[in-house]
C-alpha cells in the first residue's frame, strides 16, 4: 500500500493532509493518515472535516483516551503511523523536523522517504517542485521543502533570469515583505514593521542563502542577496526584486517569459488582500498553489540590462504543490509528472 503520513495540523500540515485526501485516488495514494500531539477542544472542528475526508486520526497512547472524550477517533498510534507509511511529511513548527530525524527517523526503516516543510536547512536535499526536479532523479530518503519566500525568489530568477536552462544573473537583490502571521495563528503578530537582521552572510537572510542552495543542486553559482522585513498583516508576503542581468532585455520579453511559465500567476491587483480573497474564494483550502505571482503594472526595465518589479507569495500554496511533487516522485518515479496533473486547476494563470 502507498501511504502518506502528515505530522502536525497547523498552517501547512491542515491544507497539505487535505490536498492528499481529496485527490488521494488520482495521486496513487491508498491511505492518508495523520498526526496530532495535544487534544483541543478549539482544533476538534478540523479534525473531524480532515477524519471526513477519509484521513486517519494518529495519537500517542497515553492520549487516545483523551481525543477520544473530544469526539476526535484515532485509528492507529502514533509512532505506528509513521512506522506504516510509505511517505511521511513533517510539518512540525520550525527546527523541530531536524530534531525528530536524530531522535526518531533515522531509526526507521519502513517508510521510502521522509519530508520536511521549510526552515529546516539540513534536513536532506532541498527542492521546489520546477527549479530543481533533477535533484530527485536519484532517490532520495530526506527531502526538504524549500520555504514559501524561497519558492517565491528562486521562481522570479527561473523565469527572468535564465536562458535555454542557462543563467544569465549578474545578481539579485530581493526584499521580502513578510506577514505577521497566518489568519489561523493567535499569536505571532507585531504591532509595527519589524526589519530582521543579516545573519547569512553574502546571501543576507536565510531565503537568498536557501535559494542559493536551490540553484546549486543544478549547477548554478548565482548572486543574490536578500532581506526581510515582517509587517502588520495577516494576508500574504510579498517581494520587491531587481535582478540585474549579462545582456540586454525589453519589457516585452520579460512579459513574454512571465506568461509563457505555467507555474507562476499574474495579477493586475495592487493589494495582496485581494489576492488572498481570490484564493480563499478559488484555491484549495484556499491556497493558490503557483510558484509566485507577478503583479504585472510593477515589472518594469530600468536599463537594458535590468528588471524590477513585485511579487505576491502564494500563501504556502507553493509548498504545497512541491511537497506533493516530492511525495508522487518517491511513489511513482516513472510517472509521477503524470499524476501531479491533477492539481493543475489550482494552477492560476491570472489572479
Amino acid at each position: 500500500m502507498n501511504i502518506v503520513h502528515v505530522i502536525g495540523t497547523g498552517t501547512i500540515g491542515e491544507p497539505l493532509i487535505g490536498l492528499l485526501a481529496d485527490f488521494r485516488r488520482e495521486l496513487g495514494i491508498d491511505e492518508v493518515t495523520f498526526s496530532k500531539r495535544t487534544p483541543l477542544m478549539t482544533d476538534r472542528t478540523k479534525v473531524w472535516d480532515l477524519l471526513k475526508r477519509d484521513a486517519k486520526l494518529c495519537v500517542e497512547k497515553k492520549k487516545w483516551r483523551d481525543f477520544q472524550e473530544l469526539e476526535m477517533e484515532p485509528t492507529y498510534e502514533y509512532e505506528e503511523g509513521i512506522q506504516r507509511a510509505s511517505v511521511v511529511i513533517d510539518c512540525t513548527p520550525s527546527g523541530t523536523g531536524l530534531d525528530n530525524k536524530k531522535r526518531f527517523y533515522e531509526k526507521i526503516e519502513g517508510p521510502r522517504g521522509f519530508i520536511a516543510q521549510g526552515s529546516e536547512f539540513g534536513f536532506g536535499a532541498i527542492y521546489a517542485y520546477g527549479i530543481n526536479d533533477n535533484v530527485l532523479s536519484e532517490p532520495q530518503r530526506y527531502v526538504q521543502i524549500a520555504s514559501c519566500n524561497t519558492h517565491n525568489i528562486a521562481a522570479i530568477v527561473k523565469t527572468l533570469a535564465f536562458e535555454g536552462g542557462m543563467p544569465r544573473l549578474k545578481e539579485g537583490r530581493f526584499v521580502c515583505m513578510r506577514r505577521a502571521s497566518d489568519l489561523s495563528e493567535e499569536g505571532g503578530f507585531t504591532a509595527s514593521p519589524k526589519v530582521d537582521s543579516h545573519n547569512y552572510g553574502r546571501f543576507g537572510t536565510h531565503h537568498a542563502r536557501d535559494a542559493h542552495a536551490l540553484f546549486q543542486t543544478i549547477g548554478c553559482e548565482l548572486d543574490i542577496f536578500s532581506s526581510s522585513i515582517k509587517v502588520p498583516t495577516q494576508y500574504m508576503h510579498s517581494i520587491w526584486f531587481s535582478l540585474e542581468l549579462y545582456g540586454a532585455i525589453t519589457l516585452e520579453e520579460a512579459l513574454a517569459r512571465i506568461k509563457a511559465n505555467r507555474l507562476v500567476a499574474t495579477t493586475y491587483k495592487d493589494q495582496t488582500a485581494l489576492a488572498f480573497s481570490f484564493g480563499r474564494d478559488h484555491g484549495h483550502y484556499g491556497r493558490i498553489l503557483n510558484q509566485t505571482i507577478f503583479v504585472l503594472p510593477t515589472i518594469c526595465v530600468r536599463n537594458p540590462g535590468e528588471i524590477l518589479g513585485f511579487t505576491f507569495t502564494s500563501q504556502d500554496g507553493n509548498s504545497l504543490l512541491s511537497s506533493a511533487a516530492a511525495t508522487e516522485r518517491l511513489l511513482y518515479p516513472e510517472d509521477w509528472r503524470e499524476k501531479m496533473k491533477c492539481l493543475d486547476p489550482f494552477l492560476f494563470k491570472e489572479i
